[in-house]
């Protein structure tokens, strides 16, 4: 009797988990991808009788159809000049590698730039153009137009389907678990929901409405608690304390970037930092199976790369964002190189290739050169080459690739017992706990998609898969309309960091691409792991430009209400009279 009912319960909760991981992705799915965004006009550029909107803080003009704003005139250059906005409301024109000049009000523009007001007139090779800056009063009249368009699908709902998905992930683990573990699977599991729910709660204080992001991050280090539950059930209280810890650094990064003056303002005290952490790591790291990417403090490993990929982002996006400046450019490219060259010495190539991706994507977003980008690429592929030619263990990972079978006990270790396990797992799974590819080493890191095929079932396996594709396609879409250049640029180079990982996992892991040992975002179980996963989603958070989404974007920047535009008259009238008064 006892085992009929462990195998229903078993089997019902097999398709509950697999119903819920759809329901959450389709939720998720048509809230991020079908709701339609509020464009924000700051600004007008009139031409003649045209009159082009500001929509970014970070608008380039050109002659270029893909130019933000699109002059075609043939005075005009493709990129001419980029309009920029700072946190105060101070606009501030450059142009773009002295294509052409521009002139303000008669006056050249030189390298630094110049600052345009209201009622300016800016000269672009000849061609004349209009500034007219928004007054809060004129923008509430246009947010107040879009007050009455709400969300329609609720974050919460959303939440809760998640809640029973790690009940019912914690019920298969109380099945399958030593009982001598068993309170520390069932403390870890609803640590995280306690998390997930304060986070919305505390959102909705602030009356943030957007909770999609974080929803698919705790799905995932939902997993991520499972798969450690699974292979080392001992260590999950520091997995509860990282999980928070990520969390923690989640706000504390989106609040910083509310403010693109301090952003831009610490990227190269970030650059630094991150230059003498990938320095400690060539110098004092021990050698692992060939490569050195952990330093020890007291008992404690750590990754200095993972950190390095955070650092690398910002560092990127932030430059760049300057790009019409030819040293902030230079300056990026040998701060590339020099990560690169790091990651080299130690030996850590899918790293190196992770990074690499993440400079095409920077690179590409802010120059638009396909010239520039090949020929990074036919740098990379004779870089490559040497590190192949110069590496045994890398060269040996390349001869092994699509013959793992012909030498199971060596070379495809690994590889093999990973497809035989996803194998065995079927659609379904043999339950949480119920797999035995977790005593193989590295199972709950770099062989991490196998052994969630073997536990929860290919369809899970999928949905995995899948909710980070899905940050990715949002992280594009939230580009469009991103308030700075900034902004579109984090929030897409973190998603190929993330999304090439997932590649290289899922991948390396089936024999499909050489085995790399790079880890699953917020599923393979490692604290450097999972603190720059967390961060990352920072740079997608503050990407997030729909009505009331994101804690990144600064409340009073929206007016709301003609009410709020009164309120706002009455308090310039009373600053007003205690000036004439005194």
């Amino acid at each position: 009797m006892h085992g009929e009912f462990y195998s229903y319960t078993l089997t019902a909760s097999k398709a509950v988990l697999i119903l819920l991981s759809f329901a959450i992705l389709i939720r998720c799915l048509r809230s991020m991808l079908r709701e339609k965004y509020d464009p924000e006009v700051w600004a007008y550029l009139r031409y003649g009788r045209e009159r082009y909107p500001v929509e970014h803080w970070e608008v380039i003009i050109g002659r270029a159809k893909d130019a933000d704003i699109c002059i075609p005139e043939r005075e005009i250059a493709w990129t001419h000049a980029v309009l920029r906005r700072s946190d105060d409301g101070q606009w501030r024109v450059n142009d773009v590698f002295g294509r052409g000049g521009v002139w303000v009000n008669n006056l050249f523009v030189d390298d630094d730039g110049a600052d345009v007001s209201d009622g300016d007139t800016l000269n672009l090779n000849g061609i004349y153009v209009k500034f007219q800056d928004l007054s809060m009063e004129k923008r509430g009249r246009i947010e107040s137009k879009r007050a009455g368009v709400g969300r329609k699908y609720s974050p919460a709902l959303t939440l809760l389907m998640l809640t029973v998905f790690q009940l019912f992930l914690l019920l298969q683990h109380a099945f399958s678990a030593s009982p001598d573990h068993l309170a520390d699977i069932a403390l870890g599991f609803c640590s995280l929901i306690v998390m997930e729910w304060s986070c919305f709660n505390a959102m909705r204080i602030i009356n943030r409405t957007g909770f999609e992001i974080e929803t698919l991050a705790f799905y995932l280090s939902s997993l991520g608690m499972s798969v450690a539950a699974s292979s080392t059930p001992e260590d999950l209280y520091k997995q509860i304390l990282l999980t928070l810890a990520g969390l923690a650094l989640f706000l504390l990064f989106g609040w910083w970037q509310r403010s693109l003056q301090r952003t831009a303002r610490a990227r190269i005290p970030i650059a630094l930092a991150a230059l003498a952490l990938l320095g400690i790591n060539v110098v004092a790291s021990d050698v692992v199976l060939g490569a050195r990417n952990w330093l020890e403090f007291w008992g404690f490993s750590f990754q200095p790369s993972e950190l390095v990929k955070v650092a690398y982002v910002y560092v990127g996006a932030a430059t760049l964002d300057r790009l019409f400046r030819r040293n902030n450019l230079y300056v990026f490219i040998g701060f590339s190189a020099v990560c690169v060259m790091a990651l080299a010495l130690i030996g850590d190539f899918g790293t190196a290739l992770v990074f690499f991706v993440c400079f095409l994507v920077i690179s590409f977003m802010r120059s638009g050169s396909i010239a520039t980008v090949m020929l990074a690429v036919t740098g990379a592929g004779l870089a490559g080459f040497l590190a192949v030619s110069a590496r045994p263990y890398i060269a040996q990972r390349f001869a092994s690739w699509g013959h793992v079978w012909e030498d199971i006990y060596d070379k495809g270790f690994q590889q093999t017992r990973a497809m035989s396990a996803a194998a065995a797992g079927g659609l379904f799974g043999k339950g949480a706990g119920n797999g035995w590819l977790h005593g193989i080493f590295a199972a709950n890191t770099d062989l991490v998609f196998g052994m969630v095929c073997e536990e929860q079932g290919l369809l899970t396996a999928i949905c995995m898969v899948a909710a980070v594709i899905l940050l990715a396609c949002f992280a594009v879409r939230s580009a469009r309309s991103g308030r700075s250049a900034y902004y579109a640029i984090a929030a897409c180079a973190a998603m190929s960091i993330l999304l090439t990982q997932v590649a290289l996992n899922v991948f390396g892991s089936m024999d499909i691409l050489p085995f790399t040992g790079v880890t699953f975002p917020f599923v393979s179980r490692g604290g450097s792991s999972l603190l720059s996963c967390w961060m990352m989603m920072a740079f997608l958070k503050s990407a997030d430009n729909r009505r009331e989404a994101s804690f990144a974007v600064r409340p009073g920047e929206k007016i709301r209400s003609l009410g709020d535009i009164e309120a706002l008259r009455a308090r310039r009238a009373q600053e007003k009279n205690r000036e004439e008064a005194s």
